[in-house]
């Protein structure tokens, strides 16, 4: 039987023989339907008419997309490290070119997604690389859609990969929605991986923070400072958002400070 993907949202679902009624990540207030109703692909229709761009973000940071864009259009981001190679986020398509291109810097040891939106394939990629575990927030285990063994679910507020990555959770978007600290990145300033936990703005020099995107449903005034406070400890230099080309590359930290005081500000919570 096949995992049929939902073409909004890009999440793969667990076997069934025909198309399921709905996408419960789709009908949640956070995402939307899309305009023509529930619509459904498979992996093989997707890999007959897209494919993975895979392209370097700096020194052992490599981002793999998918074009045509699919579904939210989310690129996953590779991390090389040297105590084994984490792929944040993910994506909905993963094919042969793809897993030789990972394989040929070092494979696979874990997955880690930022919140159910890019659990996309995860699944897939994971058992590409012998089952290698997915980390995910246990606040958002209700929205895992297909399960597997490979999933672990962390709980509290932080939890340790290896080489110093560190998974922050900081809420707000989802109950766990969670970054990715990365302290050798930027030359040694840092690095936060944000998903759209943080989304850094159309002018790379501010990050948004909201509670739906599509539907423009604002976060109130704790959750940004829950958000804030969760990523004050950490020194980074540098943001990546959620697709190609959106970072912040430099004072990043700063940035973040200022982008929360002028949504303080916009919402009427501000000093």
């Amino acid at each position: 039987m096949p995992n049929f993907i939902c073409n909004t949202c890009g999440t793969q679902h667990a076997e069934t023989p025909a198309p399921p009624v709905r996408c419960d990540i789709c009908e949640d207030e956070r995402q939307y339907v899309g305009w023509g109703g529930q619509e459904w692909s498979t992996l093989d229709r997707l890999r007959a008419g897209h494919m993975n761009q895979i392209r370097d973000e700096e020194p052992r940071l490599t981002g793999i997309g998918t074009t045509p864009r699919f579904a939210i259009g989310q690129r996953a981001l590779l991390v090389r490290s040297l105590g084994g190679n984490v792929l944040w986020d993910c994506t909905s398509l993963i094919d042969e070119a793809t897993v030789e291109a990972v394989r040929a810097v070092g494979g696979l040891a874990a997955i880690a997604i930022s919140h159910p939106h890019y659990y996309s394939a995860m699944v897939e990629w994971s058992r590409a690389f012998g089952g290698v575990p997915i980390h995910l927030h246990a606040a958002d285990r209700r929205w895992v859609m297909r399960p597997d063994p490979a999933i672990e679910f962390w709980e509290g507020d932080t939890r340790t990969l290896h080489d110093g990555l560190m998974l922050i959770r900081c809420g707000g978007h989802f109950e766990g929605g969670t970054v990715l600290h990365w302290p050798c990145g930027a030359d040694g300033k840092g690095v936060l991986l944000t998903g759209d936990i943080l989304q850094v703005a159309m002018d790379r020099r501010h990050v948004g923070f909201m509670y739906s995107y599509p539907n423009y449903i604002p976060l109130p005034a704790p959750e940004i400072h829950r958000i804030t406070s969760a990523i004050e400890p950490f020194a980074f230099d540098r943001i990546y958002g959620f697709m190609f080309d959106l970072a912040i590359w430099g004072d990043a930290k700063a940035a973040v400070r200022r982008s929360s005081d002028r949504y303080l500000r916009a919402i009427g919570a501000g000093a």
